[in-house]
């Protein structure tokens, strides 16, 4: 038995120092400041404050957003003190030139066929939902991860509002494939207790949420559309027979939308405190940067088992301002600071 260490940190516009359009728009270029000193720069002082997570062990697996392609992501997992490292990545056309990507460790895990980015097409293609399967090296246990930035909201809350929940249900979506059988498949399935017994085999899949996802978990988008609940009530529900039967009915089965678990309900009404701070907000700290598991990995189903109690936001001395305890932002100028979000860590117990 053992615990896998696990992370997520949304970088703040970790661009390379190559010029394009996109880079240009944003001013990530040399003449701008973000010259290959600011770039080099950044990288060491990211990579310090990964180094220090889990009591300075690094995390096994650390989930990244806002980072431009792979090769800004192999430069700072070099830079770790990690040599365990690989990277899983997949370039996509977001409009802003950032990508989501997931750094595991090859000593933990293994790689179950290709990462697979999954976008969603409003106006313009938004930023992944990044897909990545894994299987435990200790015990041949397999776990789904699903790293995410959903759409901002730097033209209003309300405005963008519907974005994310578009992208909130894409989402799930993606997680009712992953723990339901595909509506012909089922149908072709005997009505017995075996199938029964398949279909909550694959309904208590290992599946790990995490991301920047620009809402709290009491939004509409987490809440209504993910279905990220806070209480056990409909998390705890298997896969019943209907009356008559030995499975559910067609109808049944297919209408039917797992549920999740938000592991950062706890920090929610907790004075100044969250994973990014926006000033103009009358609540100043949000917690938008979460792990989401689903019904397997919350209850040890599966040979996994996320460790409740050892969530937390990590705000190490070196990138909290002294007075109000904010993340330190990277300033181009001076060369100093870390990003606009603190990190989160959390570990899963092997069972």
């Amino acid at each position: 038995m053992a615990n896998i260490k696990i992370a997520f940190w949304n970088l703040q516009n970790l661009f390379d120092t190559t010029l394009s359009e996109i880079a240009a728009d944003l001013e990530y270029t040399p003449e701008e400041g973000w010259d290959q000193q600011a770039f080099e720069a950044k990288i060491t002082n990211l990579a310090s404050v990964i180094s220090l997570m889990h009591d300075g062990n690094g995390p096994d697996l650390l989930g990244i957003c806002e980072i431009e392609n792979r090769q800004v992501a192999e430069i700072l997992i070099e830079n770790s003190n990690r040599q365990d490292y690989k990277i899983a990545h997949v370039e996509t056309p977001d409009i802003r030139g950032i990508d989501t990507s997931l750094i595991y460790s090859r000593d933990v895990f293994k790689l179950i066929g290709k990462p697979e980015g999954h976008l969603v097409n409003l106006r313009y293609p938004t930023r992944d939902i990044f897909q990545v399967n894994l299987q435990m090296l200790e015990n041949d246990a397999e776990l789904t991860v699903l790293v995410n930035h959903w759409p901002s909201r730097w033209k209003g809350l309300y405005r963008t509002e519907p974005y994310r929940i578009t992208v909130a249900n894409y989402c799930g979506q993606i997680i009712d494939n992953i723990l339901k059988y595909p509506r012909d498949q089922y149908l072709s399935m005997p009505d017995n207790q075996a199938t029964l017994d398949k279909l909550n085999a694959r309904w208590n899949r290992n599946v790990l949420v995490m991301g920047d996802f620009n809402d709290e978990p009491f939004n509409r988008s987490l809440l209504d559309e993910l279905k990220a609940t806070s209480g056990e009530d409909k998390l705890e529900e298997k896969i019943k027979k209907s009356r008559g039967r030995n499975t559910p009915t067609p109808k049944s089965y297919l209408s039917t939308q797992a549920y999740l678990f938000n592991c950062m309900w706890q920090f929610i009404g907790l004075r100044d405190e969250g994973t990014y701070y926006y000033s103009d907000s009358t609540n100043t700290m949000n917690t938008l940067d979460q792990f989401i598991i689903s019904r397997g990995l919350y209850y040890g189903m599966q040979d996994l088992k996320m460790k409740l109690d050892s969530v937390e936001i990590f705000k190490p001395d070196i990138m909290t301002t002294k007075v109000k305890r904010r993340p330190k932002a990277f300033d181009k100028k001076t060369k100093k600071g870390f990003s606009d979000h603190f990190p989160i860590q959390a570990l899963i117990e092997t069972l």
